[in-house]
């Protein structure tokens, strides 16, 4: 299913600075006044709203941004819920206050709303809030305090928005900076096999100080040895943020937290126990190389933005694509819907198979979409066993139809194996169609949601997105 990337944590230091600050916040403002502010705030909500988005629309800079329905179905809602959340009289937990602000600017980097159009929206509230103050007439001092707080309080949230909207526009800047420097400057082919040749090195270190042929007692762990090295330091560098990458830290911590351990529990036995540890092993060791080759594979195909198992375009490349679409859809108004193709038990296959039948299978399964697509449709291998399709001027009803050919059309075939047996696949699919929403996750969330739903009702069907769900 969908991996949710976004990261809503400051730092420990800043957390901490930013929760000092809502502490002080909090205690500068007296119980009585903090209530009359949130009573204003509360009586005007609908208004201060329209009137944000009054403006906002009709400014030239950032109604690119948004849309009337959009704004009436989503974000008004979205808005008032932010508003009552700022100025309810109970102190905020700073936790729930820094999440919700940094997802906030998270999503206003997505969707590529100028952080000043933010600021700019965040000084009409202010004045909006201030003025219905001022016809509370209260006594000078009172109102000095109403108007400190107001103001510290937005400019507060607005802050840890800002936080997240720089980290999240310089995240995206670093990955296209690693892939540059990637396709101008690697010879990919060597670095793979390099990186394959200090895996088997350690990998038979450890058997040499298994059965004492080293004279160490402890067995080297591959964290430290010139593979896990490279893999700390040079590979981030030149695969940036690959979910694959992940998997293989993930892998070779396990193999030195538990395959290794194991191997040291059992060194005394040269029967039962040492047999089964040396069997997870080598398992461990051929997933390690896998996850490799694939990590290479994947990087290797950047350059032409194409996956190199399906020759399908490659994910990284989905956020301009989509957000290009969604423009288009927003202006044009002729439709816009995402497919979320997943192939089912696909675990089973490899568990059962082997990675050379997964690779099959998913070439296969490639071939089948591609087979049911539109030339004008885009195709992206997703994520190991998952698809995405983007259908430009397709409405739900189209969309349906295209996913139920694309799910025929992959149950169908009989694929034969490297073994030389054959198997069947099925896949489910979920369907979303744009909404208006300008941020391009948001599609792709609902459509999750449509696959999970499919998932859910048994598989090897289609469904399609319910917009009256919470979407996230």
């Amino acid at each position: 299913m969908l991996e949710e990337e976004e990261k809503h944590n400051l730092s420990i230091e800043e957390r901490s600075a930013t929760a000092a600050e809502l502490a002080a916040l909090a205690s500068s403002l007296p119980c009585e006044l903090a209530s009359r502010l949130s009573d204003v705030v509360a009586e005007n909500r609908e208004a201060l709203v329209k009137d944000f988005y009054d403006n906002l629309l009709a400014n030239a800079e950032a109604a690119p941004f948004l849309s009337p329905q959009i704004v009436q179905d989503r974000l008004q809602h979205s808005m008032r819920q932010w508003l009552a959340g700022l100025f309810e009289t109970r102190p905020i937990a700073s936790d729930v206050f820094i999440r919700s602000q940094r997802k906030i600017g998270a999503i206003h980097a997505r969707i590529q709303v100028p952080i000043f159009v933010v600021m700019q929206g965040a000084r009409l509230i202010k004045s909006g809030i201030i003025e219905r103050l001022k016809l509370l007439q209260l006594p000078a001092g009172d109102m000095i305090q109403l108007i400190t707080y107001t103001y510290d309080i937005i400019d507060l949230a607005v802050g840890v928005m800002s936080e997240a909207f720089v980290e999240d526009s310089q995240a995206t800047a670093q990955v296209d900076q690693a892939y540059r420097a990637f396709a101008l400057g690697q010879d990919v082919s060597l670095e793979r096999e390099s990186q394959r040749a200090a895996l088997m090195e350690w990998s038979q270190s450890v058997l040499l100080g298994l059965y004492g042929t080293s004279g160490e007692e402890d067995l080297p762990p591959l964290g430290r040895s010139d593979f896990g090295l490279w893999l700390q330091h040079k590979a981030p560098i030149i695969f940036a943020e690959l979910p694959e990458l992940d998997k293989l830290r993930q892998a070779v911590q396990q193999m030195d937290e538990v395959i290794l351990r194991r191997l040291l529990d059992s060194r005394s036995d040269k029967t039962g126990k040492m047999a089964s540890a040396l069997e997870d092993f080598q398992a461990a060791i051929g997933e390690i190389k896998f996850l490799l080759t694939e990590m290479f594979r994947v990087a290797a195909g950047l350059e032409s933005g194409r996956d190199p198992l399906t020759r399908m375009l490659n994910r990284r490349f989905l956020s301009s694509i989509l957000t290009r679409e969604i423009k288009m859809a927003s202006t044009t108004d002729t439709g816009l819907s995402v497919l979320l193709v997943d192939v089912d038990r696909f675990k089973d296959i490899n568990d059962r198979y082997g990675h050379s039948a997964g690779d099959v299978v998913i070439q296969k399964i490639a071939e089948a979409i591609l087979a049911s697509s539109r030339s004008s449709d885009f195709v992206f291998r997703y994520g190991g066993e998952e698809f995405l399709i983007v259908l430009a001027e397709a409405d739900n009803h189209s969309a349906m139809a295209v996913a139920e050919q694309i799910r025929l059309a992959i149950g169908a075939q009989e694929i034969a194996l490297p073994d030389g047996s054959r198997a069947s696949i099925t896949a489910s699919i979920g369907v979303a169609t744009f909404n208006g929403h300008p941020d391009y996750r948001y599609l792709i969330e609902a459509a999750d949601k449509a696959l999970y739903k499919a998932k859910q009702k048994g598989r090897n069907r289609c469904e399609s997105a319910d917009f009256n769900e919470p979407q996230g």
